[in-house]
């Protein structure tokens, strides 16, 4: 599934050094999708929860994104499998219309989601509407195919877009993976994501636009194909 307006949400995809800079831009435009300023936002900090980093990156991001001037934002306290089932925290990201994942761990995100009801009601959120997104991990367990720089291993994602691999971090350490991931999933996209950068499924018929400060690489079919901030695509 992939989003397109009129018949699901949003979905904002960004490589990381979130929380400042030209992050604004695409943060900015999720927030004006997700229904303006006085819309709920549900953070979701799991992914950080390996290195005892949760609360402090947490913390940051209900910063950022009430300094952006949203008004109603609520960093939730989901940080494993069992928090993942709690009807509280259900029950915040059935409300939310802007539910973002902060980066960290892949894998461990993608474990503590999978078939819990967190899941099921952001997927719920997602199909009526709301803007679902996140940073570097939180953007790559997004895809079909999900990358474990840890191990060098591609496990399954969540599938909210299916035939592709995220790849943050592209202009930095992100890069580096492409051949080992192009020769694993030859039949897949592989979707490069600079730092300060998002793309955002808000064109026309579903397209893609890039907003903040560097581009995103799409490798596919053997070919590598580059989008500016301003540019819009198709996957």
């Amino acid at each position: 599934m992939v989003g397109q307006a009129g018949m699901n949400g949003y979905l904002l995809l960004e490589g990381g050094a979130e929380f400042g800079g030209q992050m604004a831009r695409p943060d900015t435009r999720a927030i004006e999708l997700a229904g303006g300023f006085d819309s709920p936002v549900c953070i979701i900090p799991a992914a950080a929860a390996p290195d005892k980093n949760h609360e402090r990156a947490g913390q940051t991001g209900l910063r950022w994104f009430k300094r952006l001037g949203a008004k109603r934002v609520t960093l939730l306290s989901l940080i494993d499998q069992a928090s993942a089932n709690q009807a509280t925290i259900v029950a915040s990201l059935l409300n939310a219309r802007f539910i973002y994942l902060l980066g960290g761990f892949p894998r461990y995100l993608k474990r503590t989601l999978a078939g819990s009801l967190s899941l099921q009601a952001i997927l719920k959120a997602y199909r009526e509407g709301a803007v679902v997104g996140g940073s570097s991990a939180g953007a790559m367990v997004l895809g079909q195919h999900c990358y474990d720089p840890h191990t060098g291993a591609v496990f399954a994602g969540l599938n909210v877009i299916s035939r592709v691999c995220i790849i943050p971090h592209h202009t930095d350490a992100g890069r580096h993976w492409v051949p080992h991931l192009a020769a694993l999933l030859p039949a897949s996209s592989l979707i490069g994501i600079s730092e300060q950068t998002g793309m955002i499924d808000d064109g026309a018929d579903g397209k893609w636009n890039v907003y903040g400060k560097g581009p995103i690489t799409l490798y596919r079919r053997g070919a590598a194909d580059t989008y500016y901030p301003g540019q819009t695509f198709s996957l």
